[in-house]
């Protein structure tokens, strides 16, 4: 045999090994992103559906708290600060 046989057969064993290692890498990369929808998908997800709900309570309570409390005051603030004008000019006729 001569030397560029011998390199040959050792390049093709060499690619042969290299396509092994890269197949059994590209299984385990399948697998991991598997298991990575499957997190996503168990753990992940009831996370989001939780921000979702205090979100949606977060909401309701400032709905609550502005109908209730703070659209009073300002109609309360808009009104003495209109009687407080009529007040002012009142006064400076008489």
């Amino acid at each position: 045999m001569s030397v560029l046989a011998s390199v040959r057969d050792l390049a093709i064993i060499l690619l042969a090994l290299e396509s092994f290692v890269i197949g059994v890498v590209l299984i385990v990369l399948i697998l991991e992103i598997r298991n990575l929808a499957k997190l996503l998908r168990e753990e992940i997800k009831p996370i989001l559906d939780s921000a979702d709900e205090t979100a949606r309570t977060v909401r309701g309570t400032t709905t609550f708290v502005s109908e209730t409390f703070v659209n009073p005051m300002i109609r309360a603030s808009g009104f003495a600060s209109g009687v407080m004008q009529a007040l002012r000019i009142l006064a400076r006729r008489g």
